[in-house]
């Protein structure tokens, strides 16, 4: 017996991925730094660091990042776009993410397009290859 679980509006569900790798380069003298910060037990490894820097440093921008928020009329947090969204659409969407966006796995490249005038998105895009392909110019 087939389970639903896993299933929104019949719409299998994809799985959101907790985190998006990035590549940084460090010069040897700070990478020496990290690694004996980890030798001496203050973080597990260089990416337990690395992220607890980078979440003290945003945080001390706290305040302008709310405002730069609020200006910028970002839509903070997770964003889907279903196909039902983007065929109700009375006129072309201009779509602005900080965080990700994830444009529904049914959604038609044509759709899309018809759809979606602009998309800006700071954090992480999910969609078909076929949707960002057709989107490609719209993208900010």
């Amino acid at each position: 017996m087939a389970s639903d679980e896993g299933r929104i509006d019949g719409e299998a569900r994809q799985r959101q991925p907790d985190s998006e790798k990035i590549t940084i380069n460090l010069g040897p003298v700070d990478l020496g730094r990290i690694d004996l910060l980890v030798r001496d037990g203050f973080y597990g490894n260089r990416t337990d660091l690395i992220r607890t820097a980078i979440r003290a440093l945003i945080d001390r921008h706290d305040a302008a990042l709310a405002r730069s928020v609020e200006r910028h009329g970002l839509e903070l947090g997770l964003r889907h776009v279903s196909r039902a969204e983007l065929e109700a659409a009375r006129k072309p969407l201009h779509l602005r993410v900080l965080g990700l966006a994830s444009i529904a796995a049914d959604v038609t490249p044509e759709l899309a397009r018809a759809a979606i005038a602009s998309l800006e998105v700071l954090g992480s895009l999910q969609a078909s290859p076929a949707v960002k392909a057709a989107l490609r110019d719209r993208l900010r």
